[in-house]
């Protein structure tokens, strides 16, 4: 398996030490001893598209230029067509204004709002299967060794979720290579944070594979259909109307990804099974995430 030398391939990678995104909170442990812990930092984020102010979001507040592009994306209110004039970022008002060449309207489709089973007060709309009947997902083949090596990677890299726990990882992975690690309080800030990302520098989806530490629900699995990311890695489990949605679009869809085992609900048809399962070690206790020491 690979060494923590292979985590200088991230090209994002989590940010632990960072003074604003979490701070240490002194109480009482069970005994009534004092103990002091990290707990991460929670702040509103509003996000409009041009003059018309879309959502407030709670999130830790890095990268929020991705972040609102990546929402705006994943929610059908950017297209591919859209041209990004400018993306504003008020650190003082906590403010992100996405600008486009031409203007849109967004009233009726903002009264279709509704909460989703995710954290953080995640939200999507009445429409969120707008395009879903569209989605075309590359057929490349995936290596179960890939799977294995960058789960390896990924819960061995320092990050706030080993440091402080309330947090979800989402992480975009190319072969065996993880890539960018975004965080946030809620797994659908994760994952708009990598799609704003990507839709800013112009990557393909085509060869890429998303892990993240959240449930495969249908959210989930919509947002990296309209993503065009084939293939979904979670350590978590899934809800029935997640992988129906994923055999509907022709998804790859992995859970319970821990150590030797996985379970694979779609997309069965995309795996090479090249590792033996016997030659991967089991997961050291110090290097599990908190949700799965719990579980």
């Amino acid at each position: 398996m690979p060494t923590l030398d292979h985590i200088t391939s991230y090209i994002i990678a989590p940010a632990p030490e960072n003074p604003r995104l979490s701070r240490s909170i002194t109480g009482l442990d069970q005994l009534g001893e004092p103990v002091t812990t990290a707990v991460i930092e929670e702040r509103p984020l509003t996000i409009y598209l041009n003059a018309q102010e879309i959502v407030t979001a709670m999130t830790i507040g890095d990268y929020p230029e991705y972040l609102a592009v990546g929402f705006l994306k994943n929610q059908g209110m950017l297209k591919e067509s859209d041209v990004i004039t400018d993306v504003e970022f008020d650190e003082e008002l906590d403010v992100v204004v996405v600008r486009t060449e031409a203007e849109s309207n967004y009233e009726d489709k903002l009264k279709k709002k509704t909460r989703t089973s995710g954290c953080a007060v995640g939200t999507v709309f009445g429409d969120m299967m707008e395009g879903v009947d569209q989605v075309i997902l590359s057929e490349s083949p995936v290596k179960t060794s890939w799977i294995y090596t960058v789960s390896h990677l990924i819960n061995r890299t320092p990050s706030l979720y080993l440091e402080t726990g309330a947090i979800h990882g989402t992480v975009l992975c190319e072969g065996d290579v993880p890539l960018v690690y975004m965080e946030d309080v809620g797994r659908h800030n994760a994952v708009d944070k990598i799609s704003g990302w990507m839709h800013l520098n112009a990557v393909s989806p085509d060869n890429k594979m998303l892990y993240t530490t959240g449930r495969l629900t249908s959210e989930m699995v919509i947002k990296t259909a309209l993503m065009r990311i084939p293939v979904l890695i979670s350590r978590s489990g899934f809800t029935a109307w997640g992988v129906d949605i994923a055999k509907q679009v022709g998804l790859t869809l992995i859970g319970r990804m821990r150590g030797r085992k996985f379970v694979c609900l779609s997309g069965a048809d995309r795996l090479e099974f090249d590792a033996d399962p016997e030659s991967v070690p089991e997961e050291d206790k110090k290097h599990r995430r908190k949700s799965a020491i719990d579980a």
